[in-house]
């Protein structure tokens, strides 16, 4: 049934251009995907999206996108929605350090948002690639749930370099250690319950550090050198950057938040991406695995409310059309929505919802209005050739919309006909669904 308007010039645009492609498995041939080549051009940095965590479908093709575009298009960095903290033994197990099985070891207790499988085959390509691929963890540490991870390796630092100020990171540690969480749905609550004082002294320790940090870079660097001085500073504007996203959660809840205040995750994800670009070699381009929230180029708004200027938004400005856009998205199917829990391992649960069908205005009802099943189309193509046009004005996130400008937001779109929740994270009374 249609749930668009056949006159939509966009919709035409779409059964006129849209590229279908044939295949979903990673291993798969990838013939189907040389138009990709051409949608992103010369970009440096090519980001893929996904409506929502935890779905198979959107696992599957962010794997074989990397396949196409580190083997046919010479990508080289694969930077993921993950701790940059914890993303730095990572690089060094998918350079072929330690053991196959280590990979479990380091990914145990964090959320499993689909990088296992990536790096498992950046691992297994690069023992014959005359280029290896590196990881790069770009997140705030442990999704916002912790700063632990990024505060005990700067404590094991400064027992090298600056014996004088460990005092003061195990102090920042033993006051984190109290609310520490697997994510930022069960960390901010327990941060909340901490006293003022300890709220206000973790925020002040962190930031006499930082200011320490970048006012004492030649003394750091000469007692050790420059990557390692570099490494420990950004772990430390992590921690900064989750302390102040503690603070911003708690005034939004409470319904004081400042305008966009939960926007210091995303600048720091943008920062981290840049990090790694200005520390690799001339002609580096990158593959950014990321939600599609994150990915976008315009902000982020819900009910006419302003909530958040993504990560995208703030690397198309400094990268201009150097910066790809590619969200992901899905037709039918099911999707996980994620609900806050503090019982929960990860501090929310995720239901598996069956998705209704798309909402007049959006990419997804243009999709299905055009026919197309696994499709991709490319966004900056259809401005240029539908101009006046205003496109789709909506796009989904996990079973609801997000109401921005989609020719404006993403620079292409890739749909799928229908979409699956991962096995590991639904409830595990759910034996079965129905169709969407």
């Amino acid at each position: 049934m249609s749930v668009s308007s056949d006159h939509d010039p966009f919709v035409g645009w779409l059964r006129a251009h849209a590229v279908p492609l044939t295949h979903l498995e990673p291993d798969a041939p990838l013939d189907d995907l040389e138009p990709l080549r051409e949608v992103i051009g010369d970009a440096r940095v090519v980001a893929i999206g996904e409506n929502s965590h935890f779905i198979d479908e959107f696992s599957l093709l962010r794997r074989r996108i990397l396949r196409f575009l580190v083997e046919r298009c010479g990508f080289s960095v694969l930077a993921f929605e993950y701790g940059f903290s914890e993303g730095v033994p990572l690089d060094a197990w998918a350079q072929g350090e330690g053991t196959d099985d280590d990979l479990s070891t380091h990914l145990a207790g964090t959320i499993p948002v689909g990088v296992e499988e990536p790096l498992r085959w950046i691992r297994r390509h690069n023992r014959t690639a005359s280029r290896p691929v590196r990881f790069a963890g770009i997140d705030i540490p442990a999704a916002g749930g912790s700063l632990l991870p990024a505060l005990a390796p700067v404590a094991d630092y400064l027992r090298e370099i600056d014996p004088e100020a460990l005092p003061a990171v195990q102090s920042a540690m033993r006051i984190a250690e109290s609310f520490a969480g697997a994510s930022a749905a069960s960390a901010a609550p327990a941060w909340t319950r901490l006293a003022t004082a300890e709220q206000d002294a973790l925020s002040a320790i962190l930031m006499r550090l930082l200011i320490r940090f970048r006012a004492v870079e030649p003394l750091y660097v000469s007692r050790g050198d420059q990557r390692g001085y570099d490494i420990a500073l950004r772990r430390i504007e992590a921690a900064c950057h989750g302390d102040y996203g503690f603070r911003a959660m708690a005034d939004l809840f409470a319904g004081s938040g400042l305008t966009a205040d939960t926007s210091a995750r995303d600048v720091y994800m943008a920062g981290s991406v840049r990090w790694h670009l200005e520390r690799s070699e001339p002609g580096t381009r990158v593959v950014l695995a990321a939600h599609n929230a994150h990915i976008q180029k315009t902000s982020v708004s819900f009910d006419g409310h302003l909530t958040g200027l993504p990560m995208g938004q703030h690397l198309h400005r400094v990268l201009g059309d150097e910066y790809f856009a590619l969200g992901l998205t899905s037709v039918d199917g099911h999707t996980a929505d994620m609900r806050p829990d503090e019982k929960a391992p990860f501090g929310f649960a995720v239901d598996d919802t069956a998705l209704e069908p798309p909402e007049p205005g959006s990419v997804e009802a243009a999709f299905a209005d055009a026919g197309l099943g696994l499709g991709l189309a490319d966004l900056r193509r259809a401005r240029r050739e539908t101009p006046g046009a205003s496109g789709p004005d909506r796009i989904r996130i996990q079973s609801a919309y997000v109401h921005t400008p989609v020719l404006d937001a993403f620079d292409g779109v890739l749909s799928t006909s229908t979409s699956t929740v991962t096995d590991g994270v639904r409830p595990k009374d759910r034996t079965s669904r129905t169709a969407g």
